[in-house]
């Protein structure tokens, strides 16, 4: 029999009026995706749509569901810590507007890093609060990026570790504002520290994710590391 479950995906509203948020949950430990959704579901803003313990089934759960954001641990085997790395490249290849989330044990500057490249807009460990994860899954569903105090220190520290270069691409503000992003601040967040409406931040992000060429704001945070801007 297999792991993956699925349901309907239709929940667009809360009572409240606000938007419901579908999730599909991959995780090779059923007990652990019971724990998951047992939480989640308490949230108004929370519906499971499906679950996966494989890389294929989570594929297959995807393209039934097309949920706003699949919660993604990324070790789906016991031969692998990284399997969930290529299937996050898979599902936002194939599926743009649906958002991975990765939700796992492992923790390395590398790995986080590797994530974002990977596609995925967020990066959490699962010790993490309730509020916490339920925080980052509502980022990220709003197109930001969300990561928890150790995964926006390992992806600062990988920044920090490369050999700037000069760039006349991005202005000093714009790099201002991507080191806020790496470490997972929201528009409005970022505006309150440079003293900025959330507009204008939004603005701002909006440039820089132009100016690389990529559509993600964790990918703009990525590729400016790759290219030196930060």
């Amino acid at each position: 029999m297999t792991a993956a479950t699925i349901q309907s995906s239709r929940a667009p509203l809360t009572p409240s009026g606000q938007t419901v948020v579908s999730i599909v949950l991959v995780d090779d430990h059923a007990i652990v995706r019971q724990g998951i959704r047992s939480i989640l579901e308490r949230h108004p803003q929370m519906s499971i749509v499906g679950e996966a313990a494989t890389s294929e089934e989570a594929m297959k759960v995807v393209s039934l569901t097309r949920p706003r954001i699949v919660l993604l641990d990324l070790k789906l085997s016991a031969s692998s810590d990284t399997e969930g790395l290529q299937l996050c490249q898979r599902l936002t290849s194939a599926y743009p507007d649906t958002t991975v989330l990765v939700l796992t044990t492992l923790i390395d500057d590398q790995l986080v890093v590797r994530a974002i490249r990977s596609g995925a807009s967020g990066y959490v460990v699962k010790d993490v609060d309730t509020r916490e994860l339920v925080n980052a899954i509502l980022a990220v569903s709003r197109g930001e990026s969300a990561f928890d105090a150790r995964s926006a220190a390992a992806i600062v520290r990988s920044l920090n570790s490369r050999s700037p270069l000069e760039s006349k691409q991005l202005t000093e503000r714009e790099k201002e504002v991507l080191s806020l992003l790496a470490q997972g601040l929201s528009n409005r967040e970022i505006g309150k520290r440079l003293y900025v409406s959330a507009t204008t931040a939004k603005f701002h992000v909006s440039n820089i994710i132009r100016k690389l060429n990529v559509t993600r704001r964790a990918e703009a945070v990525y590729a400016a590391s790759k290219m030196g801007l930060i």
